[in-house]
């Protein structure tokens, strides 16, 4: 069984930037790509970045220019580097992971992955 575990969240003034990072452990060949994902209250999760094995990147529209996604393969952690953060990017972000089934898009949009971490928490505030 793949575990994900999140890491790197806090509170952090506009403008600012965070850095998430996501390790896998147990059964890691259960995925190929894998993303950062968010949820803030009252919304449904959407998908921010994800990355296949190959290292092809999709980001959604909110995030692009000022998020980019990166993995280490040898070490099975992926990172999150968040710059120019506003409050509306304040959720909880999810590591997510999966076999590619589809394009990278695809993978990023649907959000049903079989494997989550637990969560971590990006606060956008002054």
């Amino acid at each position: 069984q793949l575990q994900l575990v999140e890491s790197g969240g806090g509170l952090v003034q506009p403008g600012g930037s965070l850095r998430l990072s996501c390790a896998a452990s147990g059964f890691t060949l259960d995925y190929d790509a894998i993303g950062w994902f968010r949820q803030a209250p009252g919304k449904e999760r959407e998908g921010v970045g994800c990355i296949s094995s190959s290292g092809n990147t999709y980001y959604s529209d909110s995030v692009k220019g000022r998020f980019t996604i990166s993995r280490d393969n040898a070490k099975n952690v992926v990172y999150l580097q968040m710059s120019g953060l506003k409050p509306e990017d304040t959720a909880v972000y999810y590591c997510g992971a999966d076999k590619l089934r589809t394009s990278i898009q695809g993978f990023c949009v649907s959000v049903w992955l079989n494997f989550w971490g637990q969560g971590t928490q990006v606060t956008v505030a002054s």
